[in-house]
């Protein structure tokens, strides 16, 4: 059982004809999450493409950086079986067009990730690691950021990743398979598309250089948000932090609904377009005071970064 629901539990939050309701999932709605995604992508490049100068740049970097966010919010939809109704699409759909174009493996990310949902910021939690260097500095921060946005961090994830799989001997070669064999598929496509057209250079310029610099920023601001300096980590109202957040917010740290985070992990059976509902149930049944709510990512930035 989660640790999440030693005190509260979903029948707690939610009647059982509003449970069933709730979590009913759509192969129509996890498409349009798909087509959105690469859509905002795909009109990001030719905005630059056909108007290419420093401001159509930063627009397709910020754009496409908040996308690939989504991309890795979208394959966290798939790895819960919620993006599609459909189990053969949600598993083969999310893996090619979500997981590995960030590089990632979805049946790796979900056995870390279930974890975490059972163990939420106790020491069993594969991701505390990610939560508990804060808060830290204002100049600390600013170095983080800084490291962001200049690719470093990017670099030295990539190569701890591999360094994790390469690991001992035994197996190397089917956990190296199982991990990258996806990812080069589809690079091997993308990167022949880009080829063809003759426009290697927004490759490199509108999908590389976001991949390696905003959308890292805009992880490490997300992860931050969702369970960094929290009043209580044994209640699970206060473990995790939802944040309300303004329409330029949504579209950047926070596409598809990922910072209704408190009812994601009180309720993960719930597809992500259905959370702004649970948390008006919430509100409106009294857990709103409970619960660790802020509003907009500079206020929890600022509780992060201390003088």
């Amino acid at each position: 059982m989660s640790t999440q629901w030693r005190t509260i539990k979903p029948s707690d939050i939610l009647t059982s004809e509003e449970s069933h309701r709730l979590r009913q999932r759509s192969d129509l709605m996890g498409a349009w999450l798909l087509v959105h995604c690469w859509g905002v992508i795909a009109l990001s490049i030719a905005l630059y493409a056909l108007f290419p100068n420093v401001l159509t740049f930063l627009i397709c970097a910020i754009l496409v950086g908040s996308r690939q966010l989504g991309l890795a919010i979208i394959m966290h939809e798939g790895s819960h079986g919620m993006l599609f109704k459909t189990r053969s699409f949600n598993e083969r759909l999310t893996s090619w067009f979500a997981a590995w174009p960030m590089v990632l493996s979805m049946d790796a990310y979900r056995k870390r990730h279930m974890a975490h949902h059972r163990f939420t910021r106790t020491d069993a939690d594969p991701e505390n690691f990610l939560y508990t260097p804060f808060p830290v500095s204002k100049e600390s921060m600013m170095r983080k950021v800084a490291r962001d946005l200049t690719g470093i961090v990017f670099l030295r994830t990539q190569l701890g990743i591999f360094r994790f799989i390469w690991g001992k001997r035994e197996g190397r070669v089917a956990r190296l398979k199982g991990f990258y064999l996806g990812p080069i598929i589809f690079y091997a496509v993308f990167i022949g598309g880009f080829a063809l057209a003759g426009r290697l250079d927004l490759l490199v310029l509108c999908w590389l250089i976001p991949l390696m610099t905003t959308q890292q920023l805009f992880l490490r601001v997300r992860n931050i948000a969702e369970h960094s300096t929290m009043p209580d980590l044994t209640h699970p109202l206060k473990n995790s932090r939802t944040t309300l957040v303004s329409v330029w917010e949504r579209m950047t740290f926070a596409p598809y609904f990922v910072n209704y985070h408190i009812e994601h992990h009180m309720l993960p059976y719930v597809p992500c377009w259905r959370l702004r509902e649970v948390h008006k149930l919430m509100i409106e049944r009294g857990f709103g005071d409970t619960m660790e709510i802020r509003r907009g990512y500079w206020d929890v930035l600022k509780l992060n970064a201390t003088a």
